[in-house]
């Protein structure tokens, strides 16, 4: 399905959120509901840029298409983000979609303004620029191949609207991490990871730099939304909670969307 080049604009609205049934939070346990996958070699790259553009019948956010871009309305504010299809990196995932719209929707739970947020895997900037619009000092990063747009996007959408300048730089998962953000002086009170967990070779190197970010003792909270797809992301999910105290806050049942939030143990 190929995206309309003649955009057409839509009524912008609230998404709202399917909270988990009971009073409070449920924890999190292994067993994890997930479409069977009967062949997995078949679900390769070229499907999954076709999922992200038939997105727009998973999704419920007000929105408006054109060849390469999408908008989107937060904080009270239009978010028009440029994307690609030639990397995972440069396109918006339901993930980042659902973890916008938690924290617009709940922000007494989880209060952004003037606190330290780090996003890991930012790829086109979308969850960064709300914490931005949120009151955030926001550092989105990614790859370097994926900084100038995630910079663009991210200077595009916050110039003039926000309490504090987010900035973008390189960070490549599992690699000197303690030479760029070293412990004493990269501590965060949010780390913010959408979609970062699929079917690709860096899942160790993944959950050490949530390990490094989200150290024990520290008083840094992970919120991480993700939508099963593979295997490899129950078992990622099963080292996930081995490593971190963790909390199911909400699921989006439609989307097969979950966002936990987490604690390093001790």
């Amino acid at each position: 399905m190929e995206k309309s080049s003649s955009a057409k604009d839509t009524h912008c609205r609230k998404g709202r959120m399917v909270k988990e049934a009971g009073s409070g939070p449920a924890e999190v346990t292994n067993q994890l509901l997930v479409t069977t996958i009967t062949d997995e070699a078949v679900i390769d790259r070229g499907r999954m840029a076709g999922e992200a553009l038939d997105r727009r019948d998973m999704w419920e956010p007000g929105a408006h298409y054109a060849l390469g871009q999408e908008s989107f309305c937060f904080a009270g504010h239009r978010i028009s983000v440029r994307e690609s299809l030639d990397t995972h990196g440069a396109l918006v995932w339901p993930g980042a979609v659902a973890l916008c719209k938690f924290l617009e929707n709940n922000q007494q739970q989880v209060n952004l303004k003037d606190k330290t947020v780090l996003e890991i895997g930012a790829g086109t900037g979308l969850l960064s620029i709300v914490a931005s619009l949120l009151g955030a000092w926001v550092t989105a990063t990614d790859l370097p191949d994926i900084l100038s747009n995630l910079t663009f996007n991210l200077t595009r959408n916050t110039k003039g609207r926000c309490r504090h300048t987010p900035r973008a730089t390189a960070l490549t998962w599992g690699q000197h991490l303690e030479r760029d953000f070293p412990c004493l002086t990269s501590q965060y009170d949010y780390v913010l990871a959408a979609e970062v967990v699929y079917h690709h070779n860096s899942l160790n190197d993944l959950l050490s730099t949530m390990r490094h970010f989200c150290r024990p003792g520290s008083r840094t909270t992970l919120l991480w939304a993700n939508k099963v797809r593979f295997p490899s992301d129950l078992r990622f999910t099963e080292s996930f909670n081995g490593s971190f105290h963790t909390t199911l806050l909400c699921e989006m049942p439609r989307e097969e969307v979950r966002i936990y939030k987490a604690t390093a143990r001790e």
